[in-house]
């Protein structure tokens, strides 16, 4: 099954919020963004950079900035993905139809942009010794997606989180980190770390 086809699918699913998500992307296409498919859900694109993410769950729906910490955020929406952990992706969640405001969305999806052509995006937090990695975004939009492995995730050991982060982050293409990601999912599920088999 090609993108195209996981996109369509993804729309036509029936789920909550289904017709939501729709007006979602319908906002979305009136930019310049290229829709794309990754991790299981829509992500749009500028120069194969991410930008936003559309998502849907049980009690909410939303976009994913993926630098989403540059917004100037003037309605006061954004949250932090997951806090103390991700640095520059930001949720604006909606709880229905009618809180979907179409002409603020555009204003902070066209500042998104902008903000991506002038190639806004946090640099990797550096201790004195060693480079401290932060939740990649990529495995935020998975668990995110996944309640079994947020929580077989959030079970290991602070010392095996940080090990899948470096593993992922120090990946220099995306469809590296794609593949590192699918690799390293099944090991999450049965509660080892990345270096297990070694210690």
């Amino acid at each position: 099954m090609d993108k195209s086809e996981k996109i369509t699918n993804y729309y036509a699913k029936e789920r909550p919020f289904k017709n939501e998500i729709a007006q979602l992307r319908a906002i979305v296409k009136t930019t310049q963004l290229t829709e794309d498919y990754k991790w299981s859900f829509p992500v749009y694109t500028l120069n194969n950079k991410n930008v936003i993410g559309i998502c849907a769950f049980k009690k909410h729906f939303g976009i994913w900035f993926f630098n989403g910490s540059f917004l100037t955020d003037p309605k006061k929406v954004l949250e932090n993905a997951q806090e103390g952990k991700t640095q520059a992706m930001r949720h604006w969640k909606f709880h229905n139809a009618e809180a979907i405001d179409k002409k603020g969305i555009l204003i902070y999806i066209e500042e998104a942009i902008a903000n991506q052509k002038k190639g806004l995006s946090l640099a990797r937090t550096k201790s004195k010794h060693k480079i401290v990695y932060q939740m990649p975004s990529i495995l935020q939009a998975v668990l995110d997606q996944n309640s079994e492995l947020q929580l077989a995730f959030n079970q290991l050991t602070p010392y095996k989180q940080r090990e899948y982060f470096e593993y992922l982050e120090t990946a220099k293409q995306e469809k590296t980190k794609i593949s590192r990601l699918s690799k390293i999912e099944p090991m999450i599920l049965n509660g080892m770390g990345l270096n297990d088999k070694y210690r």
